[in-house]
């Protein structure tokens, strides 16, 4: 069974810095194409970042470009979301993601990123 587990989520000033962590299981992880999406209340769940299974190729939001970086550890198993120059429109639940042949769309539980001054 496909589990995902997000961490370093918190509270952060403007203009600072988090680092999110997801650890995956249960799957063929250096196979698999992994993402992270956010949510903010009210508002649809939107992706955030993606990375390719080699970790050769990246691709992000329009809003997050030059301020995020996804990558990830083969050999580990992690996928991470580096965040700087964090802004109040950032704030939201991050969640980590991935597509199984056998499960369809998998997530983590998420974990809660505020930006606040």
């Amino acid at each position: 069974q496909v589990q995902l587990v997000e961490s370093g989520g918190g509270l952060v000033q403007p203009g600072g810095s988090l680092r999110l962590s997801c650890a995956a299981s249960g799957f063929t992880f250096s196979t698999a194409a992994m993402s992270w999406y956010r949510q903010a209340p009210g508002k649809p769940r939107d992706l955030v970042a993606r990375i390719t299974s080699t970790g050769d190729f990246t691709s992000y939001a329009d809003s997050v470009k030059g301020r995020f970086t996804i990558s990830r550890d083969n050999a580990k198993n992690p996928v991470y979301l580096q965040m700087n120059s964090l802004h109040f429109e950032d704030t939201a639940v991050y969640y980590c993601n991935t597509w199984h042949w056998r499960y369809g769309d998998c997530w983590g539980q998420g974990t809660q990123v505020t930006v606040s001054s």
